[in-house]
């Protein structure tokens, strides 16, 4: 899916001014970020994989909750905003 951003030049208008515009255009389109995520190939994880991961990220949960509820470790502050 190719996006074209186009900008013309007005008649009083500084060429400076004309590339901001197209910076902006560009910003707006959404385009950088697509190439950057583009820039490296990034392997998809088989289904097996993610749920295995999600299952033993599960496990882990239930045991802390276990083990938080027993009063063998204490509970985490979150500082995060």
């Amino acid at each position: 899916m190719a996006i074209n951003v186009e900008v013309e030049k007005n008649n009083n208008e500084s060429s400076a001014n004309v590339i901001r515009r197209f910076t902006k255009r560009v910003q707006g389109a959404g385009i950088i970020p697509k190439v950057r995520a583009g820039r490296y190939y990034t392997r998809i994880k088989s289904d097996n994989v993610n749920r295995m991961a999600k299952l033993k990220k599960l496990a882990k949960k239930v045991t802390y909750e276990k083990l938080l509820k027993l009063g063998k470790i204490a509970e985490q502050k979150s500082y995060r905003r």
